[in-house]
């Protein structure tokens, strides 16, 4: 396996001490190891996606923001991107930092876990979530405050999710969730005029009922958090970032970001399963139910189309 000569460029590597090889696997592109020999005789490694077209372009585009959004806020919680673009040979790439999830990987944890200690983060994955969905989302330039959306089109599986910002919550989610999910399924299948009418219900009606600002969290609204937007048990696990020599860390990858309401992330979360009574105790003891609670699961429930 060759690497492309723009990737070696883009992060500085000598040709003469990397190589890359097969790694892991992915029902969207290929992936790839970057080991290469540093001037102290050590060892880093990387890891790179790369696929063919405008649409691999976009959706690595839109993981590189993601993966660096939530890195911003919760560097043990994801790899950092290091960066996204279009090789020599026309493949779209994306390279971040490696995540090491092999099995000897997360067993090093018990063997070495003195020595670990002081570089691991402390923070379990309910806490790390927590944090992220109770930090702030920064304010986009051009903007007083911060927005719901995201810079730029977030991909969902192979699907593209507009990012555009709006400053209601109500209607950024009816817009760009529902009614863009809309519009795709019409473009793909042709129109259907029962499932258009119960779209149209659930945007004029359950929306507004359930996500108004008047309504939620006591009047105060919402306040726009980084959300992963593709959260479920597959897309999380225990790795190490960087590989050798880190500290083994729950972890979560292969995100669809967008600053939201801290409850969307958990609509996939319910509905995919795989995260028990602990983390959710824990998760909420940090990040409480909005008001009104009595309508969590409403809401929850809505996350899930």
């Amino acid at each position: 396996m060759k690497l492309d000569p723009s990737i070696l460029r883009t992060l500085s590597l000598d040709p003469a001490t990397t190589t890359v090889s097969t790694h892991g696997s992915s029902g969207f592109n290929s992936t790839a190891k970057i080991t290469t020999t540093l001037p102290n005789k050590t060892q880093k490694h990387f890891f790179m996606k790369s696929a063919p077209g405008k649409a691999a372009e976009e959706m690595f585009r839109g993981e590189h923001e993601s993966l660096n959004a939530i890195h911003a806020v919760v560097p043990s919680l994801c790899p950092a991107s290091l960066a996204t673009g279009v090789s020599e040979d026309g493949n779209a790439f994306l390279i971040t930092d490696f995540l090491d999830m092999s099995s000897k990987s997360r067993s090093s944890s018990s063997s070495a876990a003195e020595s670990q200690k002081q570089q691991h983060s402390g923070m379990s994955l309910a806490t790390k979530l927590a944090t992220l969905h109770t930090t702030p989302a920064p304010t986009p330039p051009g903007y007083q405050k911060p927005q719901f959306g995201f810079p730029v089109t977030t991909c969902c599986g192979s699907t593209p999710q507009p990012n555009s910002y709006n400053p209601n919550w109500a209607d950024f989610y009816a817009q760009n969730r529902l009614q863009a999910i809309l519009t795709k399924c019409e473009h793909n299948h042709g129109a259907d005029s029962d499932f258009r009418s119960l779209v149209t219900q659930v945007v004029d009606k359950v929306v507004p009922r359930l996500l108004d600002d008047a309504h939620l969290n006591g009047g105060k609204g919402i306040t726009p958090v980084v959300i992963h937007g593709d959260l479920w048990s597959g897309n999380a696990g225990r790795g190490i970032i960087g590989g050798e020599g880190g500290a083994v860390e729950d972890v979560v990858f292969d995100p669809s970001a967008v600053y939201g309401h801290s409850e969307y992330e958990l609509g996939i979360m319910n509905m995919f399963g795989g995260f028990g009574k602990g983390f959710w105790e824990e998760y909420h003891r940090l990040c409480p139910k909005m008001e009104p609670v009595g309508e969590y699961g409403d809401r929850v429930a809505l996350y899930e189309l």
